[in-house]
């Protein structure tokens, strides 16, 4: 496919071959000349580029009074498409109500699946105070939160797949990322059908893969500019410390110890602590380094706002053979979507969608949710129509919306 920028096409502009968005949905077919409000939908929804597999064959022929003819041919896929300007420039306004999001934390804390995610959380916590306190930790009290965590994923892995995303839980940022970064490793390890021993060992490596940060200053992890070499050392050095104080204290086996020792090598032989590259490097620890790396894009840190879901995704596939596993992504994309659940979403008919399922064999159609149709109207999140995006061909989603941007809840 060659890719080209929404600020280069004109309208009038003729392909020998048909334009997708993002591979698979039809902008154009071949030989249909693009208009200009195809162009202005594509910029309204935030895509900067098209493919297409052909060539530009011309601009459409203009007539005496300036306007590109209609086409004769089928129309556009987007071409009757409501403008996402129905909802205003940042998707929020509406006539009845002020532009504000009702946050989906009231409706969490009355699931019983929030409460267990919270509550694993509080425990990683106490985990985490009682090491920077000095007080000896039993490996059991870690292979308790482990199972109750796999259990969890087992049981409800969609809803932990929203909480992760809505990042509504404030503080505990080390132990979140330590429950965070598990239940995504389970998440994948399963999706490779790993054994049950497996699993619990790469959940158990990714809870206490970040431990060793605990013994360094506070200043240094927290930093928001640049590390110094001395400073990027100390850093580095929190996978020896990791990994002596899970083989050494408490006496985990060496399967579980040589994940939280090589979650940071790459899978080009850049990282570190040994500069492992490929299948030399644990299974779990390449694991682990998918899901760390995707909860770290998609959680508020010091420096910067966290990223949707989808644009952490399409980060990790745009890797290229640098840092992970590509199998391990392969089945990460496919436990996940390249729109995760909870994710929302602008459909091209203009309604505004979250997404509840996703498909292993089709990753770009989900199954949706509707919020707010492309007429305006504004379902609450559990009454909107369900639509299988793989049944309905006719569409498909358009652009990832920030959950802030989405229109208030109707009560």
């Amino acid at each position: 496919m060659n890719k080209i920028m929404v600020t280069n096409l004109k309208e009038g502009d003729k392909f020998t071959e048909p334009v997708y968005i993002e591979s698979t949905n039809l902008l154009v077919p071949a030989g249909i000349a693009i208009r200009k409000k195809d162009i202005d939908r594509l910029i309204s929804w935030g895509i900067d580029s098209v493919e297409t597999k052909g060539d530009l064959v011309t601009a459409a022929a203009k007539s005496k009074s300036g306007k590109t003819p209609p086409a004769s041919a089928p129309a556009n896929a987007i071409a009757n498409a409501p403008a996402p300007s129905a909802w205003g420039t940042n998707l929020t306004t509406q006539p009845s109500k002020p532009a504000k999001l009702i946050p989906r934390k009231e409706a969490h804390e009355s699931d019983s699946s929030y409460t267990t995610y919270t509550e694993l959380i509080a425990q990683m916590d106490d985990v985490c105070v009682n090491i920077n306190s000095g007080i000896t930790i039993e490996a059991r009290s870690i292979d308790n939160i482990s199972g109750r965590l796999l259990q969890a994923v087992r049981e409800r892995r969609n809803s932990f797949i929203t909480f992760i995303l809505d990042g509504h839980i404030k503080g505990k940022n080390m132990a979140k990322n330590m429950v965070n970064t598990a239940i995504l490793s389970a998440m994948i390890a399963m999706e490779l059908n790993l054994p049950n021993h497996k699993i619990l060992q790469i959940v158990t490596g990714a809870l206490l893969h970040d431990v060793g940060m605990l013994s360094l200053p506070p200043e240094i992890v927290e930093k928001k500019g640049a590390l110094s070499p001395a400073e990027l050392q100390r850093i580095q050095s929190h996978t020896l410390y990791t990994f002596k104080f899970v083989n050494k204290e408490l006496l985990y086996p060496e399967d579980v110890a040589v994940i939280v020792l090589q979650h940071h090598e790459r899978w080009d032989g850049e990282g570190y602590p040994r500069r492992l590259a490929g299948t030399a490097i644990d299974l779990g620890a390449r694991i682990v380094s998918v899901a760390d790396a995707f909860e770290a894009m998609v959680s508020r840190k010091p420096y910067r706002n966290p990223l949707m879901g989808y644009q952490a995704m399409k980060n990790l596939l745009s890797d290229n053979l640098r840092r992970f596993d590509p199998n391990v992504i392969k089945a990460f994309i496919q436990t996940m979507g390249i729109y995760p659940i909870g994710s929302a979403v602008l459909l091209n008919n203009g309604a505004l969608a979250q997404v509840v399922d996703v498909q292993a064999s089709a990753p770009l159609r989900p199954v949706i949710r509707i919020l707010a149709d492309e007429f305006g109207k504004v379902f609450k999140r559990d009454e909107g129509e369900m639509i299988d995006l793989l049944v309905e061909k006719s569409l498909f989603i358009a652009k990832a919306v920030d959950p802030k941007d989405l229109p208030p809840e109707k009560s």
